[in-house]
């Protein structure tokens, strides 16, 4: 069997957006039942500044990549999901991905190091005041996508979030990409965003494990300039653990694949369409296998 793309993901209202190494599509599923779709094409910074794909460096422009499109997405499936709001323009996507980035930094850098500080009671070694602050941010991750697993809308959201990953299953499977195929297999993927997050807190515990304790601006200074770092590493570690076989690294990313139980659940028959349409897009002619039916376009952009 010939190596197949590299293909990611996200769920939207009410659809799947999916990316290849050429194209992005978002498909939505509007409220009069028909499946519209929007394709663009890729532009990298990895492919305008070859550097840029070295470890580390690629896992950093990838997660800022991935963040903008992603909003871009949920943006346009809002829209073509019944959202009488239009679009956001370019200068309310930044609002909002600046509005994202100062959030998690409060929620995930500056409440668990500001916390940490009652617990000096407990301890004055730094390597444990970090390492008790790193649980600290694990905890309130944790309960967080707990939290928000519990809300009607964004359940909905996890069900397309399921069919994104079945569908990628069964394309890497060589399996001919219909609903009764797609249904077979697993909800939960190694290289889902989830499982990236939970690393990501997991790796910042033992990066900031040895950065000293001076004074909070000054931790949750730290904290910010290391973030590139920690998440390059994360995302080295995802990757490798999406192509290995090793049955030591599958066991090292369960409890990724554990936390994907709260952030997919499992899809309806029309929301598999919805991925499958999505990842038909990104894929060039010569990767559909035969007997998925007809390809479905309904709405085309590129810029």
């Amino acid at each position: 069997m010939t190596e197949k793309l590299t293909v990611g993901g996200q769920a939207v209202i009410e659809g799947v957006m999916m990316r290849g190494p050429k194209l992005v599509a978002t498909a939505v599923r509007e409220p009069n039942g028909a499946i519209v779709l929007e394709t663009k094409p890729v532009n990298s910074l990895r492919d305008r500044y070859p550097i840029l794909k070295k470890p580390l460096l690629r896992g950093v422009v990838s997660l800022g990549e991935s963040l903008v499109l992603g909003i871009k997405s949920l943006s346009y499936s809002a829209k073509m999901a019944g959202d009488e709001g239009e679009e956001l323009s370019d200068k309310e996507m930044a609002g909002t991905i600046v509005f994202a980035l100062i959030l998690a930094a409060v929620l995930f850098i500056a409440i668990p190091t500001g916390a940490a500080k009652f617990l000096h009671g407990v301890t004055e070694d730094p390597i444990v005041l970090n390492l008790l602050e790193g649980l600290v941010r694990l905890v309130i991750f944790l309960a967080y996508i707990w939290g928000i697993s519990r809300i009607k809308d964004i359940r909905r959201v996890f069900q397309y979030h399921g069919a994104e990953h079945k569908t990628i299953f069964c394309y890497e499977a060589g399996k001919p990409l219909t609903v009764e195929n797609v249904q077979k297999f697993d909800r939960l993927h190694p290289r889902c965003g989830t499982a990236f997050l939970l690393i990501v807190m997991l790796v910042s515990i033992f990066v900031f494990a040895f950065l000293g304790w001076p004074d909070l601006w000054l931790r949750i200074l730290s904290r910010l300039i290391l973030l590139p770092v920690v998440a390059g590493i994360a995302y080295e570690i995802i990757r490798f653990a999406g192509r290995s076989e090793n049955a030591i690294v599958h066991l090292a990313i369960l409890p990724g694949l554990w936390l994907q139980y709260l952030t997919t659940r499992p899809p309806d028959d029309d929301m598999v369409e919805v991925a499958i349409e999505s990842l038909k897009a990104v894929l060039p002619p010569e990767e559909i296998l035969p007997g998925v039916g007809e390809y479905r376009h309904s709405v085309s952009t590129a810029v």
